[in-house]
C-alpha cells in the first residue's frame, strides 16, 4: 500500500491528467514527455511501454489517443513503481486499455506472446551500473542505471514483443548512440528515424539525447529529422513545441 504522505501529485494538460510520484525515489523527467510525443499512433494499435516507471508515457498516450488506440500497457520490474503505475492508471480511468506487467525485462516472454504489439516505446536506464552520478535511493538508481538489465536486454524484449515491421521507439544518450545502433542491428531492429535533442539553439554541449525510431526487419533508409530544442535560450522558457507537449 502506498502512503499518501509518500507521494506527490503532478498534472499535465491543464490538470486533465494526473500522475502521482514518490517524493523520494525515481521521478519522471522531460525525457518521457518528449518520447511520448515522438511516437506515431494509428487506429486500433496495441502499444507496450517497457520500463514504464510511474506509467507517465502510457498516461500521456492514453490521454491523447484514448479513442484511437486499442491498448497501451506497461512493464515494470520494481514493485514500488509497479504499484504506483497501477494506481495512476486507475486514478485516470484507463484500466480498460492498460495492463501493467510486474516483471524483469528479461522475463517479458513469460508474460507476452511473440509479436503481440504493434509498437514498443522505451525510456530505458541510460548508463552502466557504476557510470556517472549514482543515486543513493535504490528506486532511482535502478530506474536510471543498468543494474538489472542493459540496453541489449531492452532491445531484445522489444524485438520479442513487437510485430514484424512494427515500430520501436527509444530515447537514449547521444554519446552512446553507436552502441545502440550496433545492438539494435543484432535484433533486426533497423533504425529509420533519428531526432537529436538540444537544450537550446547553439548549445555548446551539442545534442545530448536522441529520439530513435526503429522498424523490426525494416528496409534500408534513415531520416534525420529537424533538431528538437527544449528551451528558447540558455535559462530561457520552453520552446513553443515543448510547451505544447504539456498543454
Amino acid at each position: 500500500m502506498i502512503m499518501k504522505s509518500e507521494i506527490e501529485q503532478n498534472s499535465l494538460f491543464k490538470g486533465a491528467l494526473t500522475c502521482d510520484q514518490h517524493r523520494e525515489g525515481y521521478r519522471f523527467s522531460i525525457d518521457a514527455v518528449l518520447l511520448a510525443h515522438f511516437i506515431s499512433v494509428k487506429k486500433n494499435e496495441k502499444i507496450l511501454d517497457i520500463g514504464t516507471g510511474s506509467a507517465i508515457i502510457s498516461l500521456i498516450l492514453l490521454y491523447r489517443y484514448k479513442d484511437i488506440i486499442a491498448e497501451c500497457s506497461g512493464v515494470e520490474v520494481q514493485k514500488s513503481l509497479f504499484d504506483l503505475a497501477t494506481n495512476n492508471i486507475k486514478n485516470n480511468h484507463f484500466e480498460q486499455q492498460n495492463k501493467i506487467f510486474h516483471c524483469d525485462v528479461n522475463e517479458l516472454s513469460k508474460h507476452c506472446l511473440p509479436e503481440s504489439y504493434d509498437k514498443i516505446i522505451c525510456n530505458p536506464p541510460f548508463y552502466p551500473q557504476h557510470c556517472g552520478r549514482v543515486s543513493t535511493n535504490s528506486e532511482a538508481r535502478i530506474a536510471r542505471h543498468q543494474t538489472t538489465a542493459d540496453i541489449g536486454d531492452f532491445l531484445a524484449a522489444a524485438a520479442h514483443a513487437v510485430k514484424n515491421r512494427g515500430g520501436v521507439y527509444f530515447i537514449y544518450p547521444t554519446d552512446l548512440l553507436t552502441e545502440f545502433l550496433a545492438r539494435a542491428s543484432l535484433y533486426k531492429l533497423e533504425v529509420k528515424k533519428l531526432r537529436f535533442i538540444y537544450s537550446y539553439p547553439q548549445s555548446p554541449k551539442g545534442a545530448q539525447l536522441v529520439l530513435i525510431n526503429c522498424t523490426k526487419n525494416g528496409g534500408k533508409g534513415l531520416l534525420v529529422s529537424e533538431p528538437l530544442y527544449i528551451y528558447t535560450q540558455k535559462n530561457g522558457s520552453y520552446t513553443a513545441e515543448v510547451n505544447d507537449y504539456y498543454t
